[in-house]
């Protein structure tokens, strides 16, 4: 029997036309706690700006809100007051676990890089059987599988792009015109990558050389030394919100029309996003200062290896809760 995604929020659902079966979401909150997911969604997405490999669009399968939150910010201006109210708690979260990533996790991350990336992957590993979920009973075709490995490619691509062809920084305090419009795209480009599972900020930054000196220019002498600095935040910001507007809409239209195909690439992509946590420039780093006669590679492994295992079971505990509780809603 194929399978279907959770759908207790629809609403009401228009005969299929061309084969597609569209429908319409309700995005009103149940309780308090779908509230709280939300923020904690939110949240993820902000880190995963951050923090290498992980992907806040995969972290909202796990929670069964992507399609929502594909529906919500593609139909923002159609229905405003029902879209903005589910979306605020996101944001908020989104800006809280920003802040966080930037002010505490990524000073984590310089002192015990490996176990932070460990934990991460376990939680995205432990969660995966909730996006193969999607696909459970479906025919894995050749193209089907074909789409999948294609998927688990493009993630594994952008990481070896940016170990092998990433170039080596652009400017953010001595730049011209025409450099406002490269980082107008890169600021669209990381609103696909927080759409797409699979795909890393971190990555794309990364690839572009840019990574670094964003991350160095927060602060508050940085900021009274280089003001201009404001107008990049600008551009990146008006191409981050222009990028989530238009592909969510192609997104959210291109899972009611190609439901199973388009998992199927999902699958792969977050299956290769979990891979590239382990394979990226900055992890590598690590894995060169192992090397080193005072490097403590033998403790820093076991903890990140214990961590990894932490991070799944606690990952997959909460995927077969979400399971249960979708049951019993179900019945």
């Amino acid at each position: 029997m194929k399978n279907t995604m959770n759908h207790q929020t629809q609403t009401e659902t228009t005969p299929p036309q061309n084969g597609a079966v569209y429908s319409e979401l309700s995005l009103k909150f149940a309780n308090r706690k779908e509230v709280l997911k939300s923020a904690l969604l939110g949240a993820f997405i902000g880190l995963a700006i951050i923090v290498p490999g992980v992907s806040g669009s995969a972290v909202a399968i796990i929670f069964r809100l992507y399609e929502k939150l594909l529906f919500a910010l593609g139909n923002l201006f159609r229905r405003f007051g029902e879209c903005l109210r589910f979306l605020v708690p996101i944001v908020l979260g989104a800006f809280v676990g920003l802040i966080i990533g930037f002010f505490s996790v990524r000073g984590v991350i310089n002192k015990a890089p490996f176990a932070v990336i460990a934990l991460f992957a376990g939680l995205m590993f432990g969660a995966y059987p909730s996006v193969t979920d999607q696909i459970k009973g479906e025919r894995p075709t050749p193209l089907r599988i074909l789409l999948f490995l294609l998927g688990m490619a493009v993630p594994i691509s952008f990481s070896l792009i940016s170990i092998f062809v990433a170039s080596e920084g652009i400017t953010i305090t001595e730049w011209k015109l025409p450099h406002l419009f490269v980082f107008l795209c890169l600021g669209f480009g990381v609103a696909v990558t927080q759409l797409v599972p699979g795909l890393s900020a971190t990555a794309l930054l990364m690839m572009a050389g840019c990574f670094t000196p964003l991350m160095n220019s927060v602060g508050f002498f940085f900021w009274e030394a280089h003001p201009e600095v404001f107008i990049i935040y600008g551009v990146l910001i008006f191409g981050f919100f222009a990028g989530l507007l238009i592909v969510s809409k192609g997104l959210s239209d291109l899972i009611e029309r190609r439901r199973a195909p388009a998992f199927f690439v999902i699958s792969g992509l977050s299956l290769g996003s979990i891979t590239t946590m382990f394979f990226n420039p900055e992890i590598l780093e690590v894995y060169a200062g192992w090397t080193l006669p005072s490097a403590k590679s033998l403790t820093e492994l076991i903890i990140g290896l214990a961590l990894f295992a932490a991070g799944a079971a606690i990952a997959y505990a909460f995927v077969r809760f979400e399971r249960r509780h979708a049951a019993v809603e179900n019945s």
